[in-house]
């Protein structure tokens, strides 16, 4: 029979996308459940405010510059955190943010910008740390995918592609991965109230949600809150070893009616 040793009480942390909503959101739950947390992204003013409040709060945060685009710069953050914090246990990849447009619109640069950060910077952390984990024969590897993956949305740029690959490669590593111990898991969102793509400017947005209405996308108003992707990441990542929780699609619930509406 198969043995499986129980993860370590202390399982360090490393967020790619920690300065604002599901990453920053997902810090804090961790956190609060005694992980230490190293906080990644490019805007480090919100992360050092983030590190603190969790602090201050009796938990461990270390924050440190991210830019997932930038191989140096991953190299950076996961010397440092670990440096601070210790070895990986968890990783949650959910950097990036959104830029809308049809295809054909797109120029190649803007293209690629987006394939960049959403998928080559998922790989970025995998290549930096799942060897290490491999090695200790343990951890868990989030990738924060997105319900376009599988239903791709109008004007929506290189996004759906993007996600689409990321969720392809998740699922060839869970195969290369089988039987060393490390994990790696989807939480795909459905619509989620960031700050992602929210300054968008009005004449953009408009035409992005008259085409999201005409094609079946706005079945009701309700939208995700970061805290609903932090509560499905700690579920996958606290699941018992023996047990790999490979896909969690997580969407926005109907407000209920009252009787006669």
């Amino acid at each position: 029979m198969p043995r499986f040793e129980p993860h370590p009480d202390r399982r360090p942390v490393l967020i790619a996308g920690a300065s604002s909503g599901i990453g920053a959101a997902t810090a804090a739950a961790l956190a609060e459940l005694g992980h230490p947390v190293a906080l990644g992204a490019r805007r480090v003013e919100l992360l050092e405010t983030l590190a603190a409040k969790i602090n201050d709060n009796g938990g461990e945060a270390f924050a440190h510059r991210l830019d997932v685009a930038d191989t140096g710069s991953v190299d950076a953050f996961v010397t440092a955190a670990e440096a601070a914090l210790g070895p990986a246990e968890i990783v949650v990849s959910g950097a990036g943010d959104m830029s809308f447009g049809r295809v054909h619109e797109m120029t190649p640069e803007d293209f690629r910008a987006q394939v960049d950060v959403h998928l080559i910077g998922v790989h970025r952390l995998v290549h930096r740390v799942v060897p290490d984990m491999i090695a200790r024969q343990r951890g868990d590897f989030v990738m924060i995918s997105s319900d376009t993956a599988n239903h791709p949305r109008p004007r929506s740029g290189a996004y759906p592609a993007a996600k689409t690959a990321v969720e392809i490669m998740a699922r060839q590593m869970v195969m290369e991965l089988e039987g060393t111990g490390v994990r790696v898991s989807l939480v795909r969102p459905g619509p989620t109230l960031t700050g992602m793509g929210m300054t968008t400017p009005a004449e953009v947005i408009g035409p992005v949600l008259e085409d999201w209405v005409r094609w079946g996308f706005a079945r009701h108003p309700e939208m995700l809150r970061a805290s609903h992707l932090a509560a499905a990441i700690v579920a996958v990542v606290s699941a018992p070893r023996g047990a790999h929780i490979q896909l969690t699609e997580v969407q926005p619930e109907a407000r209920v009616l009252h009787p006669g509406a």
